[in-house]
């Protein structure tokens, strides 16, 4: 008589409690926290590598489509750049728009040292990052990489997360739904218990490093605080405002009220933007501009490539508005419909604007809560970091993100519509499913779960 599978606990015994020791874990047994931003200075000068701006001529394996005027490599593999058609009920624009249907994966090797979970970090450089090298994850990998489509050396540490380890974080998140047309990403945390060889790029840090470093101007990548987010962590939160239940409910009826269609159209078919030797730009020169570099002497499974990146014309502001009510914190997360994303519209930060887009704007018509950011009083301030969005297809794209405390006065109880308060747990909850979350309000609670953002009172920020 064949036996039949025994049954297994719904939920990792313990893993909140564990993640919650390690972000309390304020130095661990791999490097001191104050050392690392000196450790990924000196990686850079140990594989100095150069970034330039160069023509599209000189993009090496990328041309344009005669018919469509599409920017595609020739293996077609990676990605190209076509065009968006998105049209919504207070308007519609066209645009260029990153093409990468494959899922890549994102992923943190974790392991236990004396009592404590570590993370395997890695220093790795980014065309597009300022200063080029930043934390990342142990893997960082789309799949024409890790399938070696670029003819280069295997990803370090892939073979944790295709085939064996205790999975404590596995769920599909978008990425930037701006710039992107429905690219998702496999964010995943892995434990092993064997000895793990650490090459020199990488380093075990605990969750209370990374919270520390999150403090830092671009020291943690867009990949690393996206996984983090994504990780269940312990938010002590008894009540809320809305129960779990109702908050799903409000955000399926913005989803439903919220008509976004959006359709892939030729590049060259994109109404108002321009295409000359060096970059493909809007008339008015607003919001973003295609441009190509050449890469040189980078440590990577390449040394040196060409490739297009997309590039804002200015930094964005990215916030929080954060209140308690009842004693317990919440912070206003938008539902916001972007153009590129798979599922109409995700939850986003209270702000996630580029200021230069809008300065011409009188300020009746400026975004609702951009001034309330810009002029925040320091002693509002609970968070406040500079931090650059994905260096491997974004160039010098940085934003300033805060949590800002306000009050009655300036973000009521009843917000405008499309806007609602929920608490960390509660984000953190949804983070931990597909599609929920945008990635900017990712990176807002990466920093609340590792304690990097101070809703204390009585230890506020100067």
């Amino acid at each position: 008589m064949t036996a039949l599978p025994a049954l297994r606990p719904r939920s990792g015994a313990g893993v909140a409690e564990r993640l919650a020791r390690s972000t309390a874990a304020t130095e661990g047994i791999g490097m001191a926290t104050d050392d690392v931003p000196g450790w990924l200075a000196a990686r850079t000068r140990a594989r100095p590598a150069r970034v330039r701006r160069i023509p599209f001529a000189e993009l090496d394996g990328w041309s344009f489509a005669d018919d469509t005027g599409d920017l595609r490599h020739h293996s077609g593999r990676f990605f190209s750049v076509e065009g968006l058609h998105v049209v919504r009920p207070d308007g519609d624009w066209q645009q260029p728009i990153i093409m990468q249907p494959e899922i890549g994966i994102l992923g943190i090797l974790a392991k236990e040292f004396d009592g404590t979970l570590h993370f395997l970090m890695q220093a790795k450089m980014e065309p597009g990052n300022p200063h080029l090298v930043q934390l990342s994850p142990t893997v960082q990998a789309t799949r024409s990489n890790y399938t070696k489509a670029h003819g280069g050396a295997q990803v370090k540490y892939l073979e944790y997360f295709l085939h064996r380890g205790q999975v404590l974080t596995d769920v599909l998140q978008s990425e930037h739904g701006e710039w992107f047309f429905q690219k998702r990403n496999r964010n995943m945390i892995v434990e092993v218990d064997g000895d793990v060889p650490v090459d020199d790029d990488f380093r075990w840090l605990t969750l209370g490093q990374l919270g520390a470093l999150l403090n830092q101007d671009n020291v943690v990548n867009m990949d690393a605080r996206t996984v983090l987010a994504s990780a269940s962590m312990t938010h002590p939160e008894p009540r809320a405002l809305l129960s779990d239940t109702e908050l799903l409910s409000w955000f399926t009826g913005e989803r439903t009220r919220l008509d976004v269609r959006a359709r892939r159209i030729p590049l060259r078919q994109v109404s108002g933007w321009l295409r000359d030797a060096h970059s493909i730009h809007r008339a008015d020169h607003r919001f973003f501009r295609v441009v190509a570099v050449a890469v040189e002497g980078a440590a990577r499974e390449v040394s040196s490539w060409t490739q297009p990146l997309f590039e804002p014309v200015g930094p964005g502001v990215v916030g929080f508005a954060y209140r308690t009510f009842g004693g317990v914190p919440h912070v206003l997360v938008h539902a916001l419909a972007e153009g590129g994303l798979l599922d109409t519209a995700e939850l986003g930060p209270t702000v996630q604007y580029v200021p230069a887009n809008h300065a011409h704007l009188p300020s009746v018509r400026r975004p609702p809560f951009l001034d309330l950011m810009l002029d925040a009083p320091p002693d509002r301030i609970r968070y406040a970091a500079v931090h650059s969005e994905e260096g491997g297809r974004f160039l010098n794209a940085e934003s300033r993100y805060l949590i800002v405390e306000t009050d009655e006065s300036t973000t009521p109880a009843q917000p405008p519509p499309g806007y609602h308060w929920i608490t960390p747990g509660q984000l953190n909850w949804l983070a931990g499913h597909s599609h929920y979350v945008n990635v900017q309000a990712r990176t807002l609670l990466a920093a609340l779960n590792t304690r990097a953002a101070d809703l204390d009172h009585e230890h506020r920020r100067p």
